[in-house]
């Protein structure tokens, strides 16, 4: 079932319990109040009726017209009188009870025999009902006569089923109208749900460059509209970044498979000395290398994104660690002819992955010593405030441009200056640095100028 017509369901059924709720709570307490209201007429006119009948004792067959011409408060229009003998025998009645029978009952004689007025009900065989108050007359405690004052429920009756009437007629009417709001409302408030769904289906069929257009308001609706809008705004970078992948992968992997496949061609087109074939296994066992490495780091950084590496958490004195890859790297910097020295070098202590935070370093050592002039240098050098330690690694070679800084740690990504400067790269170590420095709860960030050089420096918690 469509959510709009669930919606107007249930709206229609809480409104016509509400209605119907709402209906029989007027219509019990008007009946109520208009029983009340006969109830005290009786009681008021009962009251007058006694005081004079004890004031004025009568005898027990004068008629009602000379009762009433004596006493003018017993002729109201709308009540009617019966006095009965203790016996229970009619001795004056009113004239409006003349084709009435209306006998005291058992309960009425009972209550006026033990002082007490008693109200009662009573319906004819020509559907007329009467209400009706029995009250006791007494001289000098005896019990002399039982007054009977009556008056017709008719006019309560119609008044109440004219009530009934319009209840019944009004609440269906009210329900029909609530019920084509709602219907009316459920799709205004539906109309972005529907766009919501539009927009997924073109998404679906391979548009990722929809949006949806976000109201201001901070509805539920907005900030389903502003979620979804982000949702899709990361789909489409996650599917970007997968495609430049593939490509640069692509890339990376087809340059030394066509070096190979060149070199072997050429080495086969005729016969060649022992040493000429030597040459090329040499050249192919460098690019079989490479590749090597290639898929080793992709192997890395696939099972780091599955979270299936462990990193271990111990404490790590990192200017030892500094001192230990400096002493490694100045080997490695000989044979570019750029010199490795440590420049300060503070006392700290982080928690971590020894392994790890050494293939961080060595790989930012590696890159600054990659990318140096002949006769350059590289400086390491730590710091610690206490609450962070400040790791830096510092070249003054090409640099990096403004633009190449934000992709650099993006796999496979490499600037032209790089590529031209050092064949051998891979596009993998830096980003391979990002998620060791993001595993160890730190960052990275680099300051770089083309022609003068880079600093990365990578933060971490002190331990």
């Amino acid at each position: 079932m469509p959510l709009r017509v669930r919606l107007t369901l249930w709206y229609g059924m809480a409104l016509a319990v509400i209605l119907v709720v709402f209906g029989g709570a007027l219509y019990v307490t008007l009946a109520h109040g208009l029983w009340d209201q006969i109830d005290r007429s009786l009681e008021e006119t009962a009251a007058v009726a006694v005081r004079a009948l004890e004031q004025h004792r009568v005898g027990p067959f004068l008629p009602f017209e000379d009762l009433a011409a004596e006493f003018p408060e017993l002729a109201v229009l709308d009540k009617s009188f019966q006095i009965f003998s203790p016996g229970g025998k009619v001795t004056i009645q009113s004239p409006n009870l003349s084709r009435k029978d209306i006998p005291l009952s058992r309960a009425a004689m009972e209550g006026g025999l033990s002082g007490r007025a008693t109200f009662e009900s009573v319906r004819f065989r020509d559907g007329s009902s009467f209400r009706l108050l029995s009250a006791p007359i007494f001289l000098d405690g005896a019990l002399v006569n039982i007054i009977q004052v009556g008056t017709s429920l008719r006019p309560v009756e119609e008044m109440l089923q004219r009530l009934l009437l319009v209840l019944l007629v009004s609440l269906p009417v009210a329900l029909a109208v609530a019920l084509g709001g709602g219907w009316f409302l459920a799709g205004r408030a539906l109309r972005p749900v529907e766009a919501i769904t539009l927009a997924a289906c073109r998404i679906a069929a391979g548009d990722l460059t929809q949006r949806l257009t976000v109201a201001h308001s901070q509805d539920e609706i907005g900030r389903l509209s502003a979620t979804f809008n982000d949702m899709i705004a990361r789909m489409e970078a996650s599917f970007r970044q997968v495609r430049q992948f593939s490509a640069d992968a692509s890339h990376e992997l087809r340059t030394p498979l066509t070096v190979m496949k060149g070199e072997t061609e050429l080495a086969l087109r005729r016969a060649r000395p022992a040493e000429d074939y030597r040459l090329v296994l040499e050249s192919s066992l460098e690019e079989i290398d490479r590749m090597v490495r290639i898929v080793d780091e992709l192997l890395f950084l696939s099972r780091a994104d599955l979270g299936e590496v462990r990193i271990e958490s111990q404490p790590v004195r990192l200017d030892a660690l500094v001192e230990d890859v400096q002493r490694q790297a100045a080997v490695l910097g000989q044979e570019l002819d750029v010199q490795v020295m440590t420049g300060t070098v503070e006392s700290a202590t982080v928690q971590g992955d020894e392994l790890r935070l050494r293939e961080l370093l060595l790989n930012l050592v590696d890159n600054a010593v990659k990318y140096s002039r002949p006769g350059g240098k590289v400086a390491l050098a730590l710091a610690c405030d206490g609450a962070t330690a400040r790791l830096s690694v510092t070249d003054y070679g090409i640099g990096i441009s403004a633009e190449a800084q934000a992709r650099i740690f993006d796999r496979f990504y490499r600037a032209d200056d790089a590529r031209a400067h050092a064949r051998e790269g891979t596009g993998l170590g830096l980003a391979i640095c990002k998620w060791i420095v993001e595993a160890h709860h730190g960052r990275i960030e680099v300051q770089s100028t083309v022609g003068e050089g880079s600093r990365f420096t990578v933060v971490l918690p002190a331990y």
